[in-house]
């Protein structure tokens, strides 16, 4: 599975998407709130600057709901059962990206309020 080709790992890492997509409501949710921030973005026409940090914190957060999902599915295949630490572990995952969530939240309002009154410029 080593030193395949740009393309192959390409379709790999295109296939985790799609299968987060499909499996995963909470990546739905997420990834239509990045597509309605980079709307906002497109309407309010702000600095590159402010581009750069919500489109950041969207990846951020979309990246670590793949690594919760990715985590949650090998977690549950190699133990199915229920176990304390298996439970710590899912829910340190899940923190994570809430980490990250209210992370964008904050600089998404930052731009609003940096972007007050005069919205768009």
């Amino acid at each position: 599975m080593k030193n395949r080709s740009f393309l192959q790992r390409l379709g790999f890492s295109l296939a985790g998407i799609s299968t987060a997509w499909r499996l995963e409501a909470s990546f739905r949710s997420q990834t239509i709130m990045a597509a309605g921030a980079v709307a906002f973005l497109l309407w309010l026409r702000p600095p590159a600057v402010w581009w750069a940090l919500v489109l950041m914190n969207c990846g951020l957060v979309l990246g670590a709901e793949l690594f919760n999902t990715a985590l949650e599915h090998t977690l549950d295949r190699l133990h199915p059962e229920l176990h304390p630490s298996i439970r710590i572990a899912k829910d340190c995952a899940a923190g994570a990206v809430l980490m990250f969530s209210c992370c964008a939240l904050g600089t998404f309002i930052a731009l609003l309020v940096a972007r007050w009154p005069l919205w768009p410029r």
